[in-house]
């Protein structure tokens, strides 16, 4: 009797203990926006989910292409003065009358030190007052050298100079080069580099590091290869820096991706938003391949030195013309961006992890996450139709497509369809018990309180399927 006791005692210790160690979430209620949308046919609710990207982006080319273009103006244009300091200071009142605020002039101690600084970057132009000579570098920025003349000649007559000076162009542009080569060989790279990181983001979730980054160096070298091998010996576009370019194409592009790829650790699937934000809409305006940053808004022009449309411009511009500062800006970029992600990958893994035990134990789902379960589940039902309808299935055992014996056909193709809307029923009523609704039944009627799974627009699906098996049986 004691032992029996004990037993039962113990049985009862065991059952308590193993309900302590349970952890368990009731799925929490869901607002009648996400009934009505798992309401919807599942490639419905999949088209939907996607629907905010254009969105963002329209909005995003209007606010940082549109709007910064449409507001570009001189703005503090750097132009040295070679004389003195009181010539110097007398272009500039003479320009803050005309135009305030669109010219800073500075004094230069020679010749020399203007074409250094302006081939440097440093300067957008320069003007020496003994020779009347206006100092620019198309090369360095084609637009600088078309609007400097303009903004620069009406207040020489300050030093009573009326003659349009002369043009010492110390890096002309060559023939049919109007200078945007840099400017859209930069936003390719960042599209090798940032795509190839978002669909990792996106599909590879529960892919380790090295397979991550892996991947995106694969994808770096094969698509600075392709755009090297396009804009050079192909178009001839930039000629004789083949090597050169895919080394930078791909140590550029392996950059952004390692940043982008740390980032979408954080924020899932809408890893498009800062992936695209900071390589296509801040860095294009930004960088002063369209434009001189001088001429763009303040914003563009504080995030200029941390974009990378502005580190690549910079380096092709040193490449390809041999003007502007160089590539030393660009290298530190290049580290910072790889550092970033790397340091973000470390910390991002065991967030991600973390994350979702939290949404596996509240029994959370997302909207995209319903919307996939139920387009996979109606595409399998829609496989089974289709195949049905030509007298075709599919053997379970091996996956091989069979053709249905003629006399088994109509007979077989009731039983499936019944048999499909039954687990449909089924799964259905054990999946969301908790959540009011409409689903199908496995007689093909709507069920107005039952639960909501997402499944219930395959209802006019099934019912095709019977009408076309009656008919086929009426025949």
């Amino acid at each position: 009797m004691d032992t029996t006791e004990h037993s039962e005692h113990s049985e009862a210790s065991s059952a308590d203990q193993h309900t302590d160690h349970l952890v368990y979430a009731m799925p929490p209620k869901k607002s009648a926006y996400r009934r009505w949308y798992g309401a919807q046919h599942p490639n419905v609710q999949m088209v939907l989910s996607q629907l905010w990207m254009p969105v963002f982006m329209l909005i995003m080319f209007i606010l940082c292409y549109v709007a910064p273009f449409q507001h570009a103006a001189p703005r503090d244009a750097p132009i040295g003065v070679v004389g003195t300091v009181e010539e110097t200071r007398t272009l500039q009142a003479a320009a803050d009358r005309g135009e305030p605020g669109a010219i800073a002039f500075e004094n230069l101690p020679d010749y020399a030190t203007a074409t250094r600084q302006v081939s440097d970057g440093d300067l957008a132009a320069a003007y020496d007052v003994d020779s009347h000579t206006l100092i620019t570098a198309s090369a360095l920025q084609a637009q600088a050298a078309n609007i400097i003349p303009k903004i620069v000649t009406p207040v020489l007559p300050a030093l009573e100079q009326d003659e349009t000076p002369t043009v010492d162009d110390l890096a002309p542009l060559p023939a049919h080069d109007i200078g945007m080569t840099p400017m859209y060989l930069m936003i390719a790279w960042c599209i090798s580099g940032y795509l190839a990181a978002m669909f990792v983001g996106l599909m590879g979730g529960p892919l380790g590091r090295r397979v991550r980054f892996s991947i995106i160096a694969c994808t770096a070298v094969l698509l600075s290869f392709l755009s090297a091998l396009l804009v050079d010996p192909i178009l001839g576009a930039i000629t004789g820096h083949f090597w050169a370019l895919w080394g930078l194409g791909f140590i550029w592009a392996f950059a952004i991706g390692a940043a982008v790829n740390g980032v979408s650790y954080f924020v899932g699937r809408f890893v498009a938003v800062p992936a695209m934000l900071m390589c296509i809409f801040l860095s294009m305006p930004a960088s002063g391949g369209a434009l001189p940053i001088w001429m763009m808004p303040r914003f563009f022009e504080w995030i200029s030195r941390g974009v990378v449309g502005n580190g690549i411009t910079e380096m092709l511009k040193k490449l390809v013309y041999g003007v502007g500062p160089g590539y030393t800006h660009g290298w530190i970029l290049i580290a910072c961006y790889i550092l970033a992600g790397v340091l973000l990958s470390l910390v991002g893994k065991p967030f991600r992890e973390r994350r979702l035990i939290r949404r596996i134990l509240r029994g959370r789902t997302t909207m995209f996450q319903d919307a996939q379960k139920a387009a996979g589940r109606h595409g399998a039902v829609e496989q089974k139709k289709v195949l049905a309808a030509h007298g075709l299935e599919i053997r379970e055992s091996d996956g091989a497509v069979m053709r249905i014996p003629a006399e088994a056909h109509h007979h077989g193709l009731r039983e499936k369809v019944d048999e499909v809307a039954t687990h449909i029923d089924e799964a259905a009523s054990e999946k969301a018990q908790h959540h009011g609704g409409a689903v199908v039944s496995a007689d093909g009627t709507l069920l107005k309180d039952a639960p909501v799974t997402g499944l219930e627009a395959t209802q006019g699906d099934f019912e095709d399927l019977r009408s076309q098996t009656r008919r086929d049986n009426d025949g």
